[in-house]
């Protein structure tokens, strides 16, 4: 195991400028992780775990002796060093640089009642974190990312989704690509929005379904509105006229753990 005490150390130096580049990222195929939780969400879902830095001044050995097992290479960093490529309070001392596992539509496995979930150029990192945790939580077989605004492995996305992007299948696409791959599955397209639609518990969701969301600023482009098989609202009983995205998905999510559970 190697100390590093430098804040100029070339490795430290590497895994700040991978946390702050997307490109780099993609063009590297790797991505940073930080925090224990997440870390271990991505080597359990077969992530492989390129190199851990940890700070022995926040945590022990022994106490992340799991990952120190299957880390490719170990660095134990001087408190200045490690607060150098952490990014996060309340840091827990750990930070990893992990192999990243992009996902295609064909590689999807899919039962006759999935839930999939569709998001059209989502650009807020958090939001689509807190999505992926949504869809994590109530089981979706897959979130699709369409016309992507923001890096999927934007450190951002992996704080907000705990590490949910690891345990949830992530697919970037064009919406063409998507849609194409939902009507050969046989889902049913069910696209969020104000106009033309009808509350969303008066929809069937133990069939496979797909919940399509649009952006907040602009909501659903014409395409998906075209070839929807249902239009749904949540209803909005004050001032406001839409909630969140984030929290759009978990209420519909769960209507469809909901009716799929139902005695």
């Amino acid at each position: 195991m190697e100390r590093i005490d430098s804040i100029h150390n070339p490795r430290i130096k590497d895994a700040a400028m991978l946390a702050a580049k997307s490109q780099l990222r993609r063009e590297r195929g790797l991505c940073v992780v930080e925090g224990r939780r997440e870390v271990a969400h991505a080597v359990e879902c077969g992530f492989a775990l390129e190199q851990l830095f940890f700070c022995p001044d926040i945590v022990s050995e022994d106490d992340i002796r799991p990952l120190l097992d299957v880390a490719g290479q170990a660095f134990s960093l001087s408190a200045a060093a490690y607060a150098k490529i952490a990014y996060r309070e309340g840091t827990e001392g750990v930070v990893a640089v992990m192999r990243t596992n992009p996902l295609t539509l064909e590689g999807l496995k899919v039962a006759p009642d999935a839930l999939v979930i569709v998001l059209e150029s989502v650009e807020k990192p958090g939001n689509l974190g807190a999505i992926l945790r949504s869809a994590d939580a109530s089981g979706a077989v897959a979130v699709i990312v369409c016309d992507p605004l923001t890096d999927l492995y934007n450190p951002n996305v992996i704080r907000a989704s705990i590490g949910a992007v690891f345990t949830t299948a992530v697919v970037a696409c064009t919406s063409q690509e998507a849609a194409g791959w939902l009507h050969a599955n046989g889902f049913q397209i069910v696209t969020a929005q104000l106009q033309d639609s009808k509350v969303y518990y008066d929809v069937d969701f133990t069939r496979a379904a797909a919940l399509v969301f649009g952006t907040e600023s602009t909501g659903l482009t014409d395409f998906w509105r075209r070839i929807s098989d249902a239009k749904i609202r949540i209803p909005m009983l004050g001032q406001m006229d839409s909630l969140n995205v984030a929290t759009s998905v978990a209420i519909l999510s769960y209507e469809a753990v909901r009716q799929k559970h139902i005695k």
